[in-house]
């Protein structure tokens, strides 16, 4: 009896051919690249870092989790400049700052939810996942008279089990593109610079309410961006409800019909 033996090498080989077959009657079919994103992410759940848009739209976030020293002074500063943004709340802070919170709400800005107690997502259960989400979301109802639907894991950390569970409570889970790392307190001008020469259409920057060198630069990059000609909107109005898609580098994308 013959017995052939077969390379790793020419299985790699034959896999790469089969893939590239089958993507190629995926496109001739539809001619739509958003089906190698799904093909590419079948396993594999991610946030929404950014959109895409042809509109110079972008969304300023602030996560609240620990200190409100500076929440009142970022307040006015966005209001001076005519900016409403979207604000990720814990309910721990919640609990803490309910006077805030109805301030927030009461000038215009979007609130999200942050979790209850700011666990990492990642190495918990999916029960416990819903209730920190649903907990947090009842408090900021009962003094806003709103829920949500934006949820922003604590960290940033995540997992397709994560993603998944965080859709399966109604909450569209929202990540960031542009850091301004202002929690390590970097300096005035490294905020600054980060931000104002990241930021592009459809992006969604990451503050927080605790650093204290934010409102002393916040000032300055609302005005150098609205120079720019973006427009600030909040992530509820950034993002796409239906009909879109999660490329495989977190950026939400419309389906587009032929």
């Amino acid at each position: 009896m013959k017995v052939i033996v077969i390379s790793k090498k020419a299985v790699a080989k034959s896999m790469i051919v089969m893939f590239i077959f089958l993507f190629s009657i995926l496109y001739a079919a539809t001619g739509r690249y958003e089906l190698l994103n799904v093909f590419l992410n079948t396993q594999r759940e991610l946030p929404i870092y950014c959109v895409e848009t042809d509109e110079k739209k972008i969304a300023i976030t602030f996560d609240a989790a620990w200190g409100n020293e500076y929440t009142d002074e970022i307040l006015d500063i966005l209001e001076k400049n005519g900016v409403r943004a979207t604000f990720f709340l814990v309910g721990s802070w919640v609990d803490k700052y309910p006077e805030t919170v109805k301030k927030i709400f009461e000038k215009g800005h979007e609130i999200g939810n942050h979790s209850t107690t700011h666990p990492h997502f990642s190495q918990i259960t999916p029960d416990k996942m819903k209730e920190e989400i649903f907990k947090t979301s009842d408090k900021i109802k009962r003094i806003t008279g709103k829920g949500t639907n934006l949820f922003r894991p604590p960290f940033g950390d995540y997992n397709s089990l994560v993603v998944k569970t965080v859709k399966e409570t109604g909450h569209f889970c929202i990540q960031w593109d542009v850091d301004s790392i202002d929690w390590k307190d970097p300096g005035e001008d490294v905020i600054y610079s980060r931000v104002v020469s990241r930021v592009t259409n459809g992006s969604i920057i990451l503050f927080h309410n605790y650093a204290k060198q934010t409102p002393k630069v916040l000032d300055g990059i609302l005005k150098e961006l609205k120079r720019k000609g973006y427009e600030f909107v909040t992530v509820s109005e950034l993002i796409y409800k239906e009909n879109y898609y999660i490329d495989h580098t977190g950026r939400q994308k419309p389906i587009k019909n032929n």
